[in-house]
């Protein structure tokens, strides 16, 4: 069948028949034409299922209709196979979980997140055992549809080993339950009896090692496997039936993990190594994976906490656990032939490595000159052929006049690249060398009897290759088999059976429609802001719904797909060189970055590098001040981007602006005319600025111990910092000048995108600064998001004529955290005292907060670190629109922290932190100076938590 439907008459369709949530906007077709993959296929219409009666409604829409219809999960798919035409389902939403401890199962909906079935477990002692690198925002129900495995499948199974039971939607129409109970379903009789005509076939032919999991796992059906229907399902790649529900094997989660890293001069020797190691673990080893010495190095430059490493260009990161681990890791490392090696038994370490292992996609996308893609990603071969294998994959890289990394699941034979195919826009030739590696590929790994795919399917970007691995009578089963379940083929049409091109629809040969002129210089990506955005891979970490990170506040408080990094960075994608949105002025754009918060957790979090902060501020400004440009800025924008102007401006009159201000009439007004929220207070001017209630100097005078740069937060609002600042210093017998010089950063300029006058105020800043960071007398700030903003902003603002003196500016203004480390200052005693810090997101994501953590540590207090964002993040939470967004943000972490200890003392350096918590909680919170001021004069009644009378810090 191959009907077509109009998009307006699909989405009321699906309506009229009961399904809640149906999008047709621009917007989220932009959001949905992606995956992780190369691929762009833009959708009909999106659907955000609400309940799995749901999934039954659009299958029935979509066979009515002839429309087609692809399930996708987390959309981390990297071969293309969660992507189509027609209807895409998102199952994030189907969330139940409910864990049976005896029978060691748990019965799960499709959108379940890896992660969150892990938490629901472990109570009990069990986990699921596969283990993607995607876990934290990975559904069940794309595991079942790719059979995914990652690192730990060489101890617990791949996901076929431990799904017990299934109830799917075939797409023929019937709905079935499936497992080794099941009392039967006619579509699996017909599967059953599909492979009893060809036993001998099915029998030499599939199943062959772990990881030959391309085309379809016929090997299930046979007798001696159980007629397993519901495994033979398990990585059909939602070709062939849709998972309602499933029910999975939990297993023991072992104690006692071990980490035993072994050092290799080369990936190819590491490979070597694997089948002795295999041998000697006897299956006691439960993972077994291979990295890359430059993906970790690449890690280590982003600002990534690496433990030691042994020597090597390569390792094996060998896990075991159980009562005889260290005996066990001992004969490993014996058996290894490793040059050297380093056993790691602190889990806070092994946690570290893991965690680089796991953004190893990410890292390697990001490793070479130019861009890294999937394509050729996930290759498996019997493990005794993988050194003989990787060695012909390098050599075949070569060939190509091509690079990348290799690293993956070396234990199951299992590799993992992302490589610099050179795809060039607007030229669908350049896809050619693409195709000629991938086929060149396919071709070599057939001699060693190996498979297009270890565990993320064959999709679009291997189903063609097909042929090349198996033989006509495999192809013509698998043919059969769709034409059982699906014989309209309206199941992720494309995939696996009559194959799309493996070049056609992809993303990156798209004609580019870029700005001609950039109002950040954007410096990693050589100004360039299409190369910029293509940074989002979508391995979509930035989707987890649980973080110990920042990235991304405003997905975590909505969990809508428009609002997460990756989403922003597709629609800005697509703006620049898709169909759907037009440019960076079209209301998509707004749409998708109005939520962003500008908090750069994503500078820091996300795998690949994106800037979405950055992206933001440069969206604006191509909107609202580039050549040709016509839309008029919002007022909050002149109002509250431009604030450290009015409070220079109103400082003279300040104790008059505050009374009045503080009448009701006047504020509200006041509030509407800036574009400010009603629900929110306004801040209160300091009545007396830093510079002028301190001994403000410049160089021409005696030079101090310590120069303050009074930034303009810290000089207007929240002097408080500074005073406590100066004092703490002073006891330690340290003169600490202010430096008289006007000097912003222009913060609120750049998050408004009003690009132009922020490098006019960066460039007057660096040349004010730099010479007082030159006279070799330390220089400290106080306001993280400032100070953050001299570190990153700065050179991409200034120019090439002043690039030197902001580099020189970033490296040497200090945090009062890194001032008081370097100069080794004796610290009060804390003691006792429980602290809840809530670091600034500038702080976490370009500062870090390591030499905080440290301080209060050596000081003796106990300290929770909240993770996340506030909410607030300068002018956002404060604006129209963002109310509510905002308090869900605090709520995700900040609140919650905060009143579980309500006797901790609060810290939180940015004035923002401080300004949300007042608002929402009424907690007062304190500058760490404040914190190290009020111990060091032994007035310990100011560090209990009374009423707050100040706003703002």
């Amino acid at each position: 069948m191959s009907r077509t439907a109009g998009t307006a008459h699909l989405a009321a369709e699906l309506r009229r028949r009961g399904v809640a949530r149906v999008d047709a906007s621009r917007l989220v077709r932009a959001l949905y034409s992606s995956d992780a993959s190369l691929y762009r296929v833009v959708p009909q219409v999106v659907v955000r299922a609400q309940h799995v009666d749901e999934l039954v409604l659009v299958h029935e829409v979509s066979r009515d209709l002839g429309v087609p219809v692809t399930l996708r999960g987390a959309g981390t798919s990297i071969a293309g196979n969660a992507v189509g035409p027609g209807i895409v389902i998102d199952t994030r939403d189907l969330r139940r979980i409910a864990i049976d401890p005896e029978s060691r199962t748990a019965l799960v909906e499709p959108g379940v997140v890896h992660a969150d079935l892990q938490r629901a477990a472990a109570p009990h002692g069990l986990r699921f055992g596969p283990d993607p690198s995607t876990h934290t925002r990975c559904t069940i129900g794309g595991m079942i549809g790719n059979n995914a495995c990652g690192s730990r499948a060489l101890g617990y199974g791949r996901t076929v080993d431990n799904v017990e039971s299934l109830t799917v939607r075939f797409g023929n129409g019937e709905t079935a339950s499936l497992g080794a109970a099941a009392t039967g379903s006619a579509t699996g009789s017909r599967l059953v009896d599909l492979a009893a005509e060809h036993l001998a076939h099915v029998r030499t032919t599939f199943g062959r090692f772990g990881r030959q999991v391309s085309g379809y796992g016929m090997e299930h059906l046979l007798p001696e496997k159980g007629r397993r229907v519901e495994r033979f399902l398990v990585g059909s790649e939602g070709t062939l039936a849709t998972v309602l529900e499933a029910t999975v094997r939990l297993v023991a989660d072992e104690p006692g993990r071990l980490l035993l890293v072994l050092g290799y001069d080369s990936m190819a020797e590491a490979a070597d190594a694997v089948p002795p190691l295999l041998a000697t673990a006897g299956g006691r080893m439960i993972a077994c994976e291979g990295l890359d010495a430059r993906i970790v190095e690449l890690g280590r430059s982003a600002g990534r906490a690496v433990p030691q490493l042994p020597r090597g260009g390569g390792w094996l990161f060998a896990e075991v656990a159980g009562a005889d681990a260290s005996a066990v890791a001992d004969r490993l490392r014996v058996a290894s032939g490793a040059a050297s090696h380093r056993l790691v038994t602190d889990p806070g370490e092994a946690a570290a490595l893991w965690r680089i292992r796991e953004d190893g996609a990410g890292l390697a996308g990001r490793s070479l000159p130019t861009a890294a893609h999937s394509g050729w990603e996930d290759a498996a071969v019997p493990p005794e052929h993988l050194g003989a294998w990787l060695r012909d994959f390098e050599e075949l890289l070569a060939d190509h006049d091509l690079r990348g990394y290799p690293y993956g699941h070396f234990g199951d034979g299992c590799i993992h690249c992302r490589i610099d195919f050179p795809f060039a826009a607007g030229d669908p030739a350049s896809a050619e060398v693409f195709r000629r590696f991938m086929t060149a590929c396919a071709e070599r790994l057939r001699l060693y009897g190996g498979s297009l795919s270890g565990e993320h399917g064959d999709g679009r970007v291997r189903s063609e290759l097909l042929p090349t691995v198996y033989d006509a009578t495999s192809l013509a089963l698998f043919g059969a088999v769709k034409g059982i379940c699906d014989p309209d083929g309206l199941m992720n049409p494309g995939n696996i059976v009559e194959p799309a091109s493996i070049t056609e629809n992809l993303r990156p040969t798209r004609p580019v429609r870029a700005p001609a002129v950039l109002g950040l210089n954007l410096l990693h990506d050589g100004g360039d802001l299409g190369a910029a955005v293509h940074r989002c891979t979508g391995v979509g970490k930035c989707v987890s719904p649980a973080t110990s990170g920042v990235m991304c506040p405003s997905y975590l408080a909505t969990r809508q797909e428009k609002d997460s990094t990756r989403g922003r960075a597709r629609v800005l994608q697509e703006a620049l060189d898709g169909t759907l949105v037009d440019g960076l002025a079209d209301d998509a754009v707004h749409d998708a970055l109005d939520l962003c918060l500008a908090c750069k957790g994503c500078a820091s979090d996300c795998p690949t590098g994106v800037d979405m902060a950055t992206y933001k501020s440069e969206a604006l400004f191509q909107k609202y001040d580039a050549p040709g440009a016509t839309a008029r800025r919002p007022r909050s924008h002149l109002i509250l981007g431009r604030l450290p102007l009015w409070a220079r401006l109103i400082q003279p009159v300040a104790p008059v602006a505050n009374a009045t201000l503080a009448l009701g009439p006047v504020a509200a007004v006041a509030k509407r005319v800036a574009g400010i929220d009603q629900r929110r207070g306004i801040p209160r001017f300091a009545d007396v600025s830093l510079q002028r209630s301190t001994q403000s100097a410049s160089l021409g005078q005696e030079a101090p111990d310590v120069w303050l740069w009074a930034d303009s937060f810290t000089d207007h609002f929240s002097t408080g910092s500074g005073h406590a600042a100066i004092a703490f210093l002073a006891s330690h017998g340290l003169t600490v000048r202010v430096i008289s010089k006007r000097a912003c950063c222009g913060l609120t300029w750049i998050t408004t995108g009003q690009l132009d006058r922020a490098r006019v105020l960066m460039r007057e800043s660096v040349a004010t600064l730099a010479p007082y960071v030159e006279s070799g007398v330390p220089v400290f700030a106080l306001e993280p998001s400032c100070t953050a903003t001299l570190r990153s902003d700065s050179v991409e603002l200034v120019g090439p004529e002043r690039i030197e003196q902001a580099r020189t500016v970033a490296a040497g203004v200090l945090t009062f955290a890194e001032l008081i480390t370097r100069l080794d200052l004796p610290l009060p005693d804390l003691r006792g005292v429980d602290v809840v810090a809530q670091p600034h997101c500038h702080q976490s994501a370009v500062l870090g907060w390591d030499a905080d953590r440290a301080l209060l540590e050596r000081a003796g207090a106990r300290v929770t670190r909240v993770p996340g964002c506030c909410g607030l993040a300068g002018n956002f939470g404060v604006e129209q629109g963002h109310y509510e967004v905002s308090v869900a943000v605090a709520e995700t972490h900040l609140l919650p922290a905060v009143r579980s200890r309500p006797d901790a003392v609060v810290l939180a350096d940015g004035m923002s932190c401080r300004i949300q918590l007042h608002d929402l909680a009424g907690v007062p919170a304190l500058h760490l100076a404040e914190l190290f001021a009020a111990r060091a004069d032994g007035a310990h009644a100011s560090l209990s938590r009374g009423p707050s009378t100040r706003r703002g810090g």
